[in-house]
């Protein structure tokens, strides 16, 4: 099947397996060797595609005026919608951008969600076939990440609702151990203030994976759940993560390091638990790169691509 993504990043054409800014879309557009269509280029583009696949972003204000799905369609055999963000997003919309989403979404064929929480939430709102198009990584440039002792705690997102960051750090205090977080576009500037809290610097894809490998322990206490990277690099790395069990990556592979929302007792009760019972540690760090390879690998997703591709057709 020859597929297309659309979206409003600025390039169309082939991803490079070697692409060192290798995040979720793009390992996507890698492993389906799929074309990347940029928004702008959608009138003037002429190849045509078995499945186009749209994914909006969160910030519409220069798309609302092309009728994106009405476009593709005229090269596209079928249309699908790919959720970015969480499911609920387009309602935090502005009315008329709110309105002009929910008529794209339902104008395309098919839908793609992040987690069997947000594909029943599709299936009900739009009653178009529905399918999980999950998180992946390609892992080729990956091969040859150094061999480290690790330590320390790192949690998700930073000191804003959206991310749970607040959360996220009285759970890692815990640990007794130095916290870092990553710096998000939702950070606010006073954060960096905050006693106890290191931040690492903007990174690209492989360098941040490169820097999570030094981490002993991780929290994901983010209430907004959609693509759940940030559980799938630990798993595949082997870091035992407290997070949220509405994430398909956290559920699946830390089965046993998911809490419901809002669970503070029970994710300190975990955090305390990993850091003086060590076959307890050993234990999460083992089974979570089992489960990433049985959920989460590249060859386990392209069997569920074939999957789809059959029912399709």
């Amino acid at each position: 099947m020859k597929i297309a993504f659309f979206s409003e990043l600025p390039f169309t054409g082939k991803t490079d397996r070697s692409h060192a800014n290798m995040r979720t879309e793009f390992a996507w557009f890698a492993a389906l060797n799929a074309t990347h269509v940029s928004f702008r280029d959608i009138k003037s583009h002429n190849q045509n595609y078995d499945l186009g696949i749209v994914i909006f972003p969160k910030k519409l204000a220069d798309w609302t005026d092309i009728d994106v799905v009405s476009e593709i369609r005229k090269y596209c055999k079928r249309t699908a919608f790919m959720q970015e963000g969480p499911s609920w997003y387009f309602q935090d919309l502005p009315l008329e951008q709110s309105l002009w989403f929910y008529e794209q979404m339902m104008s395309v064929d098919v839908v793609f969600a992040h987690n069997d929480a947000d594909l029943r939430y599709y299936s009900g709102l739009l009653e178009k076939p529905c399918y999980i198009n999950p998180a992946l990584m390609i892992e080729d440039l990956l091969t040859n990440l150094p061999n480290i002792t690790r330590e320390n705690a790192i949690i998700g997102g930073n000191f804003v609702r959206w991310y749970g960051g607040f959360d996220s750090y009285l759970v890692a205090q815990h640990f007794e151990s130095e916290i870092w977080g990553p710096q998000m576009g939702r950070m606010q500037t006073e954060e960096k203030g905050i006693v106890g809290l290191n931040h690492l610097p903007y990174l690209n894809w492989k360098d941040w994976i490169v820097q999570l490998n030094r981490f002993k322990y991780a929290v994901h206490m983010m209430p907004v759940y959609g693509a759940g990277t940030f559980s799938l690099n630990c798993a595949f790395l082997g870091i035992p993560c407290i997070g949220i069990n509405y994430n398909d990556t956290q559920r699946l592979c830390f089965p046993d390091l998911s809490v419901d929302p809002n669970d503070l007792p029970k994710a300190k009760y975990l955090a305390a638990k990993l850091k003086n019972d060590v076959d307890f540690y050993n234990a999460m760090s083992a089974s979570s790169k089992i489960y990433y390879k049985q959920h989460f690998s590249e060859t386990v997703y392209l069997q569920h691509w074939q999957d789809i591709i059959a029912s399709l057709d």
